[in-house]
């Protein structure tokens, strides 16, 4: 269950004091879901206390995983005319500059702490042996899409970004997809919904399905064999994609260095190819 869920279930046991707390959130959960303890509770009217027991009463595991489920609902359910308002409530009208790039800073150490290892081999291993890789991303996570198809087309053999041109367009680009394929889904909160699908579809066809995607509670994991999970956050009406660009960096990077002889040859034919052209200005090098 989600926090709103959790909320719901038991709100007939609250004490009068959690059932402050409970409409608060409720009703400011984009601006809550960045208050300490302490600050929630004299922003909801309740003591400190009040709110560490609450936490324990939805049976999370104290404060720290209340706030995590609050920042949830806050990607998840947020319009961007909320996601603006709570950007106002939490930056006021105070520079964000430095706030945000410690933001990202963190988002990059908690998916350095966190994502597997093991998971992140095993998607190495089966884009270099597949037969095709196709990659699809909606939205704000298209450019993370188009960039790591860039990068891959250079490596592999057959590469291919989805486009997104009406839902019948997109299932007709993957409906040759066979087992011996690979199809990496990108998803971010708000997560696309055609995305999720087009990933149960490759996943049906017997595909090696890899999910890039923010949590283990994202629609894309129960549709891929395979989840790398990169923290983002929200930032007004942006999202903020920094460490899953990270972790896409770092996956051209070990595929390039698996292909090394073949990238090499690769890269010698571009290299006379650009030169030949005039590709890059010689003056700004």
């Amino acid at each position: 269950m989600d926090l709103i869920e959790r909320i719901k279930a038991k709100e007939n046991g609250f004490s009068k004091g959690q059932r402050k707390l409970a409409d608060y959130i409720l009703k400011e959960y984009d601006k809550a879901a960045f208050l300490t303890a302490s600050k929630l509770g004299k922003e909801a009217g309740v003591s400190e206390s009040t709110v560490v027991r609450f936490a324990y009463e939805l049976d999370y595991d104290g404060y720290p995983e209340l706030q995590k489920a609050m920042n949830v609902i806050v990607k998840t359910q947020s319009s961007s005319l909320q996601r603006l308002e709570g950007a106002v409530k939490r930056y006021g009208n105070r520079n964000p500059l430095k706030s945000i790039l410690k933001t990202d800073m963190n988002r990059i150490k908690e998916t350095i702490a966190e994502i597997d290892e093991a998971e992140f081999e095993k998607a190495i291993e089966s884009i270099v042996t597949a037969r095709k890789v196709y990659i699809i991303g909606a939205r704000s996570s298209g450019f993370l899409a188009e960039f790591l198809g860039y990068y891959l087309k250079m490596i592999l053999d057959d590469v291919e970004v989805v486009d997104f041109n009406g839902e019948v367009g997109v299932f007709e680009q993957i409906h040759r997809i066979k087992p011996e394929d690979v199809f990496i889904g990108i998803s971010f909160p708000r997560y696309s919904r055609i995305t999720a699908q087009v990933q149960q579809f490759a996943s049906r066809a017997g595909a090696t399905t890899i999910a890039i995607t923010d949590s283990m509670q994202s629609p894309m994991t129960s549709r891929s064999k395979i989840n790398l999970i990169a923290k983002s956050d929200v930032m007004a009406v942006v999202d903020s994609l920094t460490a899953p660009l990270s972790v896409i960096n770092a996956l051209a990077v070990a595929i390039s260095i698996r292909m090394k002889d073949d990238v090499a040859k690769r890269f010698k034919i571009l290299e006379e190819m650009w030169k030949e052209y005039d590709i890059y200005d010689k003056k700004l090098m």
